[in-house]
């Protein structure tokens, strides 16, 4: 069952919340009239259990069952840090 979760990379644009960190996901569509390729940023509010991110850094995140209002994801790991 984990493996059917979703998975997202993001950068952490906020982590001013106890255990929480806010990330900003980055995906590329098509506009389906015109054709022109969009970037779209998606905001998620993810689980941080040991306040181990930073503002800036790169992470992976993961679908897991509600733990409040808005948030619906966990940071897995971080893969790179903020310079």
């Amino acid at each position: 069952m984990r493996e059917q979760r979703k998975r997202l990379v993001g950068v952490v644009t906020s982590d001013k919340m106890d255990k929480t960190v806010v990330v900003a996901v980055t995906t590329t569509k098509r506009h389906p009239k015109y054709g022109k390729v969009m970037r779209l940023v998606k905001k998620y509010k993810a689980h941080d259990e040991n306040n181990d991110c930073r503002e800036g850094d790169q992470v992976l995140i993961v679908e897991s069952r509600p733990i409040s209002r808005d948030k619906r994801w966990s940071v897995v790991t971080i893969q790179e840090r903020a310079v």
